[in-house]
Formats: structure tokens, sequence, C-alpha cells
């Protein structure tokens, strides 16, 4: 059976967010951690090694395939800082129009620096997913 690797921890967010290297991309993991915090209300906690995630859902596939993932999450990587939202929303795109600087991957949103986005879209984001994911797996 398939194993989920990105499953909900107990490691602390505040030590991750510590051992980033760039002192840059940690400051922008503290903003980030307080935007998402104030936004969706839910406390942070660790998704697998790398993700913050803030709630959480239980999905279950047509194929069978089911697992629980955090509503809305960010992930500061090496390259860029990772943004996950619901996927197969329909308003995320239109959102996403007016975020700034980023780009898009199948499930993830991507940004150099939190100085880059528009802060007011990306709570709107936020609260759209979680909204989104909420309807959709209740």
């Amino acid at each position: 059976m398939y194993e989920l690797k990105t499953k909900e921890t107990d490691n602390s967010v505040l030590e991750f967010i510590e051992n980033v290297e760039s002192p840059k991309k940690r400051e922008d993991a503290y903003q980030l951690l307080n935007i998402f915090t104030e936004t969706t209300g839910y406390p942070a906690k660790m998704w697998g090694p790398s993700i913050i995630g803030f709630g959480s859902y239980h999905y279950k596939y047509e194929s069978g395939h089911e697992g629980d993932a955090p509503l809305v999450g960010f992930s500061p990587r090496k390259a860029k800082i990772s943004l996950y939202f619901a996927v197969g929303d329909p308003k995320r795109e239109q959102l996403l129009q007016n975020l700034g600087k980023h780009t898009t991957g199948k499930a993830c949103v991507y940004i150099n620096k939190v100085a880059d986005i528009d802060v007011d879209v990306l709570k709107a984001l936020i609260n759209q997913s979680v909204a989104f994911l909420k309807e959709t797996y209740n």
C-alpha cells in the first residue's frame, strides 16, 4: 500500500525556521508564519520534514487513494518559497493574476520573497483555499 510521506509531525516549526540557511528567507518564513496563522486561525504544524501547514482535511480520490493534508501551507526551500493552496479551485487562478511575481507548478505557487507579492491577495488566496477545501471535503 502507498505510504504517504507528508504527514503531520510533532517537530518544532520555530526550530525548522531557525535552521533555514538564508537570513532573508528565514525572515520571510517568520512573516509568512504570522500571515498564515492570523489568516487561518490554525496553529502551524510541521508536515513531513519541510512543509509548514495550517489546519488539515481528509481527502479520498476516486482511485481509492486517501490521506490527510494541510489546508494551506508553505515551505522556505533553498531556491524559492513554496506556497501550498487548494488544487482544482477555479477561483485560485483569478486571485493569482493579482498576486505579484510568482510561478506555478501543479500544486505549488513559488515566490522568491514576500516583498514580491501583494500580502492582501495572499490572504485572499489562503481564505479561498480553506473555504474551497472545507466545502469540497466535508
